[in-house]
């Protein structure tokens, strides 16, 4: 009898989807590929090698290999299937792994109907939500009304892997204004922008909401600052690793004692905008098929251009 194949954004949905015996088999999609290099054809020995590059300088990670590879496995006996089901949510961090799935598939030459199962806004409540946040029934309701992916959504989010894995990121620009199943692509594609520094200040939109945390609050340490930008993140999705690394790169614009932090003169400067600070910041991390430190986001021209340093 043939069933249904889930892919699921990470250990904790895969987990709870076994607790509520969800029917069918699930493969666990454990990268962050919203940061680092990638290359488009990602069951490759390139692309297992510049993640594992990336994972090991980066964030001190062993890429375990061989559960990435034996999960990729589950796709090769696409017979045993009738359709399958991505689990991925609002924020940039799924929805970057979300068309690396979908551009995968169409690398497998794999023609099974694709499903999404994608959380977010929640009615009756504030916050956005994460999959493994909803209650059952509110998780059973999201997937009775999975979207059916059209032609169209196949062919947008292998068109959006090229182009992240590609050299000109102001070519998402015309995808934000897009009409697709994809209901939250446009506030991911425009964050990912605002990621690159800005042209006056040097700083990104997150560095800038950090400072503006330990400006407006009474933060005590940088674990009381992760909570709160862990809440206060938006569209973004990054976990708790990512949000250390980048409190660290941020460390030259506060002044920490045993039990306070708050920003230094030049913490107010960089808010001010007066110059720019993103040569003291120094943060060369790649995203997809380019590096950050080489662009900067200009918000009259609202789009990337390069940076002074590498302008030639």
């Amino acid at each position: 009898m043939s069933k249904t194949l889930h892919v699921t954004n990470g250990q904790v949905l895969t987990d709870y989807l076994s607790e509520l015996e969800i029917e069918g088999d699930i493969l666990t999609w454990h990268e962050m590929l919203c940061e680092g290099p990638t290359v488009a054809g990602i069951d490759s020995e390139e692309f297992i090698a510049a993640r594992t590059k990336f994972l090991n300088h980066y964030y001190d990670i062993e890429l375990d290999v061989v559960q990435f590879k034996a999960e990729l496995k589950k796709l090769n006996a696409v017979e045993k299937y009738s359709e399958i089901v991505l689990w991925f949510e609002y924020d940039l961090f799924c929805h970057i792994n979300l068309i690396a799935v979908m551009s995968l598939i169409h690398q497998r030459e794999i023609n099974l109907p694709l499903y999404l199962v994608c959380s977010g806004r929640i009615e009756g409540e504030k916050e956005l939500k994460g999959l493994a946040e909803l209650n059952k029934s509110q998780l059973l309701k999201h997937y009775k009304e999975k979207i059916k992916m059209t032609l169209e959504d196949r062919d947008l989010a292998i068109s959006l892997w090229r182009t992240y894995c590609g050299k000109d990121h102001n070519l998402f620009k015309p995808y934000i204004v897009k009409n697709s199943s994809f209901k939250y692509l446009s506030n991911c594609l425009k964050a990912h922008l605002q990621r690159f520094p800005d042209s006056k200040s040097g700083l990104n939109l997150i560095q800038r909401n950090i400072l503006e945390i330990i400006k407006s609050k009474d933060i005590k340490s940088r674990h009381h600052l992760l909570g709160y930008i862990l809440n206060y993140q938006g569209y973004y999705g990054y976990g708790d690793l990512q949000l250390k690394r980048k409190i660290n790169n941020l460390s030259l614009f506060f002044d920490e004692s045993e039990d306070k932090i708050v920003l230094n003169r030049l913490g107010h400067e960089a808010l001010l905008g007066s110059k720019n600070f993103a040569s003291k910041i120094n943060d060369d991390i790649a995203y997809g098929g380019i590096k950050r430190s080489d662009f900067q986001f200009n918000v009259d021209m609202n789009k990337l251009i390069k940076s002074s340093t590498n302008a030639n």
